[in-house]
């Protein structure tokens, strides 16, 4: 099922980008960000409540609540720079370059978080690479 969620992810990712260019034409990006922003919170807190999980945030550990907020962060910090680079460069130039989080994230499960780097693993981000550069030349 996790499959289905990833590509659901894919689908909604590309047309984040289409809909983010589209959307950043004559808006200063950073205060585009911000109403992107605040329609992601409506929408996740809509969907905490609807689901009945409000409740469970008092049982968030120290160790959660670090680790939720920097990820907000590089979060918020990723969104501005990614609408500004939109808003100043080509949506094919740009999506390639901005995923490649995808391969400096499997960097850091290697490292951090000490997953196995299999060949396929390296393989599939050495091609992930190497797309994003042919891409953009």
């Amino acid at each position: 099922m996790w499959i289905v969620f990833a590509l659901l992810s894919a689908l909604f990712a590309a047309a984040t980008s289409i809909l983010a260019k589209l959307g950043v034409e004559g808006v200063n990006s950073n205060l585009a960000t911000a109403i992107r922003t605040v329609v992601v919170l409506l929408m996740a807190w809509g969907i905490v409540f609807i689901s009945g999980k409000q409740h469970e945030v008092v049982n968030i550990t120290r160790k959660s609540w670090l680790f939720l907020v920097l990820s907000g962060v590089a979060t918020g910090l990723s969104w501005l720079f990614y609408y500004k680079a939109l808003q100043m460069g080509p949506v094919s130039k740009v999506v390639p370059i901005d995923k490649l989080s995808v391969v400096i994230s499997m960097l850091f499960a290697f490292v951090i978080l000490r997953e196995k780097a299999d060949v396929k693993s390296i393989i599939g981000g050495l091609l992930i690479t190497a797309g994003s550069v042919v891409l953009v030349l």
